[in-house]
């Protein structure tokens, strides 16, 4: 298996980085090769596994299973996207494929991180996609939660382009229509095989949480689907109106919501939790940072907790995070804050609230008092600190001296050897 770094997408125009993946390929019940990509949380420990079902005639890149897929990562949460058969890079003939040849690759993508990685805990479907990860539910065992995005309820009357093409497929065998400007035939068993199913009954017996997301503008697939869903399954259910959306999520804003509602509601079903202070391995405290081939979207762990650095729009970031220079002013505002706080409170000092603002700025050393060192220029960062409470002059002109002694604050005056070394990455 090979492991990718990073890969990127294009978002009008900015290059936004993705995460890091396995490219990886799995045999379906006929034996055809299905292309997929497992996309990992930045530390590469997974917290748990998830499967992502992409819309009829999409692919696994989709920008909707693209951004979700981000949101879940930073999570901790490993998903698994693929091809169905024909689709992309998958093998097989589209025009074979069916609505229960979906539901047995969904098995079958299961059944491989089953044996690979872990059981996936957490299934996630897009359109004809979301039905088919409902059905195929009761066919993975290890499922916890199920989530469905702009999903029919009823799969008897097909919507859009299907409906309007029903009766030919019916009367001559199959036809052809064009889709997202893509022509693909579709046969009669492909409808037949779609009005067999019975939404109503797969929703009865799922007994799994669910979430609904849906969009009240879409024109694919009707909101009404979303309450047809909603009250045939059992509890615990939960929708999400995913408000001027179109059905493909196409604006980035609205899969970016989605993904990150999605994220914030699986920690609760798929066994994910705050670990214990004393569980945590305290021997490997680094900072592990990912960034990619192209762009500067860079993923951070650090001690559990997932960031996000980038740069601003105008030097070819995408603005999606703090620069590393915020996180240097961050990292002594907050070390300051706290060394207050310590302070203060044992000397019971009535400190209430501190407040830093920083700004950090390259200076010209003819314009800065007591400036050492070789270069015309130096860093330097303006500290601002608000004290709140009924502190006397006295009391704020000590802890204004015991802002200069916290640590961070300390280490940037003394400077600090970094120490780089080559880790071995030749494949194995």
């Amino acid at each position: 298996m090979l492991l990718i770094p990073v890969d990127d997408f294009d978002f009008g125009n900015r290059k936004v980085l993705s995460m890091h993946f396995q490219r990886l390929y799995f045999k379906n019940a006929e034996g055809k090769n299905l292309a997929a990509r497992l996309d990992l949380p930045g530390d590469e420990k997974p917290a748990c596994y998830a499967i992502f079902a992409h819309c009829f005639t999409c692919t696994k890149n989709v920008n909707a299973a693209v951004n979700i897929s981000r949101a879940l990562t930073r999570e901790g949460i490993a998903v698994l996207r693929f091809d169905f058969t024909g689709i992309g890079e998958s093998e097989g003939d589209f025009s074979e494929t069916n609505f229960s040849t979906n539901v047995s690759d969904l098995v079958a993508a299961a059944e491989f991180l089953s044996r690979d990685f872990e059981p996936p805990k957490l299934l996630v479907g897009h359109s004809l996609g979301g039905a088919a990860v409902l059905r195929a539910a009761a066919g993975i065992p290890s499922t916890a939660a199920v989530a469905v995005i702009a999903a029919p309820g009823d799969l008897s009357g097909p919507p859009g382009v299907l409906a309007d093409t029903r009766e030919e497929i019916l009367a001559r065998g199959q036809a052809t229509i064009n889709l997202a400007g893509k022509s693909i035939t579709l046969k009669r068993q492909f409808v037949e095989d779609l009005e067999r199913e019975r939404m109503d009954e797969t929703l009865r017996k799922l007994e799994k949480p669910l979430l609904i997301m849906h969009s009240p503008l879409d024109n694919i697939v009707s909101i009404d689907n979303a309450a047809r869903i909603f009250m045939a399954a059992r509890h615990s259910k939960s929708f999400v109106s995913l408000d001027k959306a179109d059905h493909l999520l196409s604006n980035r804003a609205d899969s970016l919501y989605a993904g990150s509602v999605l994220a914030a509601w699986a920690r609760k079903y798929v066994g994910i939790s705050e670990e214990p202070e004393e569980q945590r391995d305290l021997t490997d405290n680094r900072v592990i940072v990912h960034s990619g081939k192209t762009g500067f979207q860079t993923q951070i762990v650090a001690n559990g907790h997932r960031l996000i650095a980038d740069e601003p729009v105008a030097v070819g970031g995408a603005n999606t995070g703090p620069t590393p220079y915020d996180y240097l002013a961050a990292s002594l505002g907050a070390c300051t804050s706290m060394t207050l706080r310590l302070y203060a409170d044992r000397r019971r000092w009535p400190l209430e609230f501190v407040t830093v603002r920083l700004k950090h700025e390259q200076v010209h050393k003819e314009d800065c008092e007591n400036c050492e060192g070789e270069g015309r220029t130096m860093d330097r960062i303006d500290r601002e600190i608000q004290l709140t409470g009924p502190l006397d002059d006295s009391q704020k002109r000590k802890l204004l001296e015991i802002a200069d002694k916290c640590p961070v604050h300390k280490t940037l005056r003394a400077g600090v050897t970094v120490r780089s070394f080559l880790k071995d990455v030749s494949p194995g």
